[in-house]
């Protein structure tokens, strides 16, 4: 049986961040039809899927999963272990946002199975914190970590950003160190990204914030990478350090290009060679459901070549290109970059042996340059 990881998009938010651009919306009233939608999601493609797959993960993504009471995610959980084969160790992950946790809540939550917490600090700088206009305090955040390891959590990630305006290298540096002194096991760190239609965009358009040019975010980048694979984080991802055995499995299932089932609005799957995502208005995403089951637009069937260029990325992004799978997307596109692949490896961009291809720290500077070259 294939197994597949589940990611289910909860949109309700306290505020929205002037940096965000997924779908969030700060009204509650709209969780219970919400939820009604969900199970009857699970439904629709546990009759499709049942057969085939047994759930590896679980990851409670948003939006702010942490605003939901406790008892309505155990029951999503346990809908979805009714209508799924599931895999005996299971992991199932909440984002959370520290101005919504309390000792209380992450007793609660542990209780339901949820096994890893993602925790978005993105800075332990006050004065970031409130520019970033996050509803949270420095000192509240290393509480909740210290918190969620006293409540039972042994699997804990946080989120950190990088490259804010007027954020020396200094002040970033301070950010990994608070890190990496806390009961953590992973951390993901993210350059600050000017997305369209943000609160942030407006403020770059206008000329009230200037972003910092991209050599001196591939400074905080590397200061990021040497610090942290130093302190027993290890890269296994662009963004992403985890101590060992602590590498988060659901994403995992996005690098290795397998498949992945989203629920919720907006979310996005890849099932057996398709692609599509959901509605992302939740009125819209409530209303396909009741009617159809599901709330799936742009369904596409990958071509062969959009298979192998998606493969390649993903796999370099993350713990190398996997070479005992290479055959089932193309059996001679290690023949077409061998020329490209040996002057990478001589480079030191590139680490070579029997399995794997896989960046060094120095290539992932370099990523998206390094795919521009391979020939398809």
């Amino acid at each position: 049986m294939k197994t597949f990881a589940v990611y289910i998009h909860v949109p309700f938010c306290h505020h929205k961040c002037i940096y965000c651009d997924f779908y969030s919306i700060i009204k509650f009233d709209g969780i219970q039809d919400y939820i009604s939608s969900l199970l009857k999601e699970i439904d629709y493609y546990s009759a499709k899927y049942k057969d085939e797959y047994s759930i590896k993960t679980i990851f409670f993504g948003g939006g702010t999963p942490s605003v939901l009471d406790p008892n309505l995610i155990e029951m999503v959980i346990n809908y979805l272990k009714d209508k799924f084969f599931y895999e005996e160790n299971l992991e199932i992950t909440i984002e959370s946002n520290p101005g919504t946790l309390t000792n209380e809540k992450l007793i609660a939550l542990n209780k339901t199975g949820i096994n890893r917490i993602s925790i978005g600090v993105q800075s332990f700088d006050d004065n970031d914190l409130e520019y970033l206009t996050r509803i949270h305090k420095s000192a509240q955040a290393i509480d909740m970590i210290k918190n969620a390891k006293s409540a039972g959590f042994d699997n804990i990630s946080l989120d950190l950003i990088f490259n804010l305006p007027n954020q020396t290298k200094e002040k970033w540096l301070k950010n990994l160190e608070v890190a990496v002194s806390l009961p953590i096991s992973h951390i993901s760190c993210y350059s600050l990204i000017v997305e369209p239609g943000t609160i942030l965009n407006k403020q770059v358009l206008d000329g009230k914030v200037k972003i910092n040019d991209d050599n001196y975010d591939a400074d905080l980048y590397e200061i990021t990478m040497e610090y942290l694979n130093k302190k027993e984080f290890k890269q296994y991802e662009v963004s992403n350090f985890a101590k060992e055995g602590f590498q988060c499995l659901h994403n995992k299932y996005y690098w290795e290009y397998k498949d992945f089932l989203g629920l919720g609005p907006s979310a996005h799957s890849f099932m057996d060679g398709y692609r599509w995502n959901n509605y992302t208005a939740l009125s819209f995403y409530n209303n396909n459901i009741n009617n159809y089951g599901h709330a799936a637009l742009n369904i596409e069937k990958l071509s062969e070549k959009q298979k192998l260029e998606e493969f390649i990325l993903m796999g370099l992004r993350s713990t190398g290109i996997d070479l005992t799978r290479i055959n089932e997307f193309d059996n001679e596109w290690l023949a077409k970059n061998n020329k490209n692949i040996k002057l990478f490896e001589d480079e030191e961009y590139l680490v070579v042996d029997k399995s794997k291809i896989k960046l060094t720290t120095k290539g992932y500077s370099l990523c998206d340059e390094i795919l521009l070259k391979f020939n398809y």
